[in-house]
């Protein structure tokens, strides 16, 4: 299937970065999203625990045909708690449900959204297949996984898409999946763009962030890592001076850049920050300006893993830990 260069992550609407804004204030930007050209909408199971879904189904009523629907399964809050489960049996269940919250009779790509270690992930894909056959959704994708298990769900039913998270940040895509998507014809999804808002300026004082705020469990962070982190800031920004755009713009060009079949879904709760990273789409870089910028924000330059080690566990994506 074809997907839009750039589409928007809707999580932060309910779910994991702080207080998300009412459901009345969600669904007013999504529908202006709509208006303003989003035509890629990325949900999830998990997402404030379905309510992410519900808003999305509420933005979207009377204007299912304005935007490619994605949501994802496999991955939900089960009695308060994260919980993997991969099974087929979970799997149809969790299309009907998502069906259901997002008021719709079709699903446009419905991915995998953790590779339940303990399921085949052939089982899980066959699970998925079904739905497509029953035409509850229309394509399937897979999230955080390697490349050998990209190869092990196509032997079993054609791939849509990948989402990994990949930013200048996060490379760990290209230890194979970037590769390993573009000759196999599947789309690379990225998430966290713009580095969870580190490359946004969005981080100020990883202190003040909200109780809940997830970026508080990850290490880069934490107090360990982000002196280190924080010091590539100045720089970054002054080359986005440099480059006339700002500083988001420029991540996001810069993962643009990185192939054809590359898209990009930044995630916000601000419209300004919407329009932001959208005029970032058709922005035209120099080559020499996004080849500074991958020097400067790098595996090589920032401090600390992406994920602790719970977080670790949860995926199956390739790590710069275990190539070294």
């Amino acid at each position: 299937m074809s997907l839009p260069r750039m589409g928007l992550g809707c999580m932060e609407l309910s779910h994991a970065y702080g207080v998300a804004p009412s459901p009345e204030d969600g669904a007013r930007m999504l529908r202006t999203a709509l208006d303003d050209g989003v035509r890629l909408l990325d949900t999830a199971t998990l997402y404030g625990g379905g309510r992410n879904e519900e808003l999305v189904g509420r933005a979207l009523k009377g204007r299912r045909d304005d935007a490619v629907l994605a949501s994802k399964g496999g991955m939900a809050m089960v009695d308060g708690v994260k919980t993997i489960d991969g099974r087929p049996a979970t799997l149809k269940a969790q299309v009907d449900a998502s069906l259901g919250r997002l008021g719709v009779e079709r699903i446009d790509l419905y991915y995998l959204h953790r590779w339940d270690k303990t399921v085949p992930i052939a089982e899980s894909v066959g699970a998925l297949a079904e739905a497509v056959e029953a035409g509850k959704i229309g394509a399937i994708g897979l999230s955080e996984v390697s490349v050998a298990r990209l190869h092990e769900a196509l032997e079993v039913a054609p791939i849509a898409a990948v989402q990994n998270e990949y930013s200048l940040w996060s490379r760990n895509p290209e230890l194979g999946m970037l590769d390993a998507t573009r000759e196999a014809g599947v789309a690379l999804v990225a998430f966290s763009p713009v580095a969870r808002g580190f490359l946004a300026g969005g981080v100020a004082d990883p202190e003040a962030l909200a109780p809940k705020d997830i970026r508080r469990n990850m290490p880069r962070f934490q107090p360990d890592h982000w002196p280190a982190n924080a010091a590539l800031l100045p720089a970054w920004h002054a080359l986005a001076v440099e480059a006339g755009c700002t500083p988001a713009q420029l991540a996001l060009a810069w993962v643009l850049s990185r192939g054809s079949h590359v898209v990009a879904i930044p995630g916000t709760t601000s419209l300004d920050h919407l329009r932001e990273n959208r005029a970032g789409e058709s922005l035209a870089v120099a080559p020499e300006i996004l080849a500074r910028a991958g020097d400067l924000i790098d595996t090589a330059t920032v401090s600390g893993p992406r994920y602790n080690a719970a977080q670790s566990d949860e995926v199956d994506a390739e790590t710069f830990e275990d190539a070294a």
